[in-house]
């Protein structure tokens, strides 16, 4: 199956100032997708015109032979023959909205989990109940922690609506099937000398071990630094061997990057550490092929999956990581690296916390602060992993081996698409065995989303008098083509909704002398009626045509 891939350049392309998780996640995915639809076209639904050229230059950078296609976010009915629409976030329920003007039971969507701990994404998860998403749509999580928390909230939800409606009511629930994240891990072969050619690179010598921590360098939104720093001081002394850490990332601003210096200064200043930028590709390379043991003690509420273990995998690098977020999921503890054990607080302890960032007393950077910094990994097992890993590079390599095979096995980018596409071939079959299930009631569901009304619908008790079949409509004397493109010049009051001033003619034309019904008019031009409706109204505007209330009209 082919999908319709709702597109923002922000979800899919890498060229911004600080780049992201789920931006990393969206490339890979639309790498995926165009490498799958070799020999056909590949659809992007945009809103603009722009967005869709954006689209088109980035599916041919990726494959020059490519076919992309542009699909107007206004017209669903294109997204109805791809059969599914796939959005790179959480927001099914805006597009489950838009999907009511054609019927919900036209295609699936499909979204996906990123980050799930700020207000957006659980507020548009909690829409999901009383929104119009139907079980053949789907929210792939990422991780079984993800989907818990959306579990979780869903159910929690349920329960708010019940106190609030005197009954539990019992909406359709969308499908939350967990399929991780991908790399594509031909990104990370190395052929002979590649190691030796990325130490040289880096300046590491023959007889120092080098930990990697990649990915974004900010100590409140991504992992507080302190016990990596912590635990790698014991273990250089303990070891008595040379250590090495390598920062590969980016700052957000100068005055973080001098905290990082900072600190690595005050905790671990019997560790040699270097910082690499990681918008030098060639730079950032280097540290997977040139590094020995991957370390990443996430403690972040903000990350449900985290990818950057999964390149040190695809790398051949051994990963040390926090038994938290997705890392339970992707790395097994005592064959591709470690996780060590994680402390939080229990449930209901971060009650205040919460109240203070939904009052904005705190804002979200202090608020993951506060929780991040109130998790912690037990420093005795850090250590006693750390030191097995730099004392043994045997262990080094086989760990490595392990996670590599794991890494082709089950997260390239190959074979996450594949069960991506088995989903929604899954969704289609849905769609077709419930569509007609008189429990969604689908044949009362509305046109169009409450939220989302016909404008002359919601406010039709502004105007005297509404325009209708019956109302006259007459062009006024010296009503002509001309006359409509002088009033509708480039840049003037009126250049918005312009006509063809051919069509404008004809139609002035046809209403000329005592003038005639709209209905009758519509036929004349051969045109839909509405459409004739909503040029005559403009015309009303600009003075080119009168109207009068025809029969059976107030």
């Amino acid at each position: 199956m082919t999908p319709a891939i709702f597109f923002d350049a922000d979800g899919y392309v890498l060229d911004g100032p600080l780049l992201m998780g789920r931006q990393s996640a969206g490339n890979g995915f639309l790498r995926a997708a165009v490498r799958g639809h070799a020999g056909r076209p590949i659809h992007a639904v945009t809103s603009s015109r722009k967005a869709a050229e954006v689209f088109r230059d980035v599916v041919l950078r990726m494959d020059p032979q490519a076919q992309p296609r542009w699909i107007p976010a206004s017209r669903p009915a294109g997204i109805a023959e791809r059969g599914v629409l796939y959005r790179p976030d959480v927001n099914l329920v805006a597009q489950a909205r838009a999907r009511l003007r054609v019927g919900a039971a036209r295609y699936s969507i499909c979204g996906v989990t990123h980050t799930l701990s700020s207000h957006a994404p659980a507020e548009v998860l909690a829409e999901m109940i009383a929104g119009p998403v139907m079980p053949w749509d789907a929210l792939i999580c990422t991780s079984t922690v993800a989907r818990t928390f959306v579990e979780t909230l869903l159910a929690t939800q349920e329960d708010y609506l019940a106190w609030r409606f005197g009954q539990r009511l019992a909406a359709p629930r969308p499908q939350l099937p967990v399929i991780p994240l991908g790399v594509h891990c031909e990104d990370f072969a190395a052929g002979p000398g590649a190691r030796a050619a990325a130490r040289a690179a880096l300046g590491l010598a023959d007889d120092e071990v080098c930990a990697l921590f990649a990915g974004r360098l900010t100590f409140n939104a991504k992992a507080h630094p302190f016990q990596m720093y912590a635990g790698l001081e014991r273990a250089a002394r303990a070891t008595g061997r040379k250590l090495v850490l390598i920062h590969a990332g980016k700052f957000p601003s100068p005055a973080i990057e001098q905290t990082y210096r900072n600190a690595v200064a005050q905790w671990c200043p019997s560790v040699r550490v270097l910082f690499v930028d990681g918008g030098d590709a060639q730079a950032f390379a280097a540290t997977w092929r040139g590094t020995d043991i991957f370390v990443s003690l996430s403690d972040n509420i903000q990350e449900t999956f985290g990818i950057t273990p999964i390149e040190a995998m695809a790398s051949g690098l051994p990963v040390l990581v926090s038994d938290w977020d997705g890392y339970k999921d992707t790395v097994r503890d005592g064959v591709d690296g470690f996780r060590v054990p994680s402390w939080a607080p229990p449930p209901g302890a971060g009650a205040e916390m919460a109240f203070d960032f939904e009052t904005g007393a705190t804002n979200y950077d202090y608020f993951l602060s506060r929780t991040s910094t109130a998790t912690s990994v037990e420093p005795g097992p850090l250590l006693a992993r750390l030191t097995a890993l730099i004392e043994n590079p045997d262990l080094r390599r086989r760990m490595g081996e392990a996670g590599r095979e794991r890494a082709r096995r089950e997260f390239d980018w190959a074979g996450v698409y594949a069960r991506y596409e088995a989903l929604w071939l899954e969704l289609a079959a849905i769609r077709g065995r419930c569509a007609d299930d008189p429990a969604l009631r689908l044949a009362a569901a509305p046109q169009a989303s409450p939220v989302r009304p016909d404008p002359f619908t919601a406010f039709a008790h502004y105007p005297t008098r509404h325009l209708g079949p019956a109302t006259r409509v007459r062009a006024v004397e010296g009503a002509d083509a001309a006359a409509y493109k002088a009033l509708t010049t480039e840049g003037g009051m009126h250049a918005l909704w312009r006509s063809p001033p051919e069509v404008i003619g004809r139609t002035l034309a046809a209403c000329g002398g005592a003038g005639t019904r709209l209905a009758q008019l519509a036929e004349l031009l051969g045109e839909p009626q509405l459409a004739v409706l909503e040029r005559v109204a403009r015309l009303a505007k600009l003075e080119l045509v009168t109207l009068a209330a025809g029969e059976g009209e107030a």
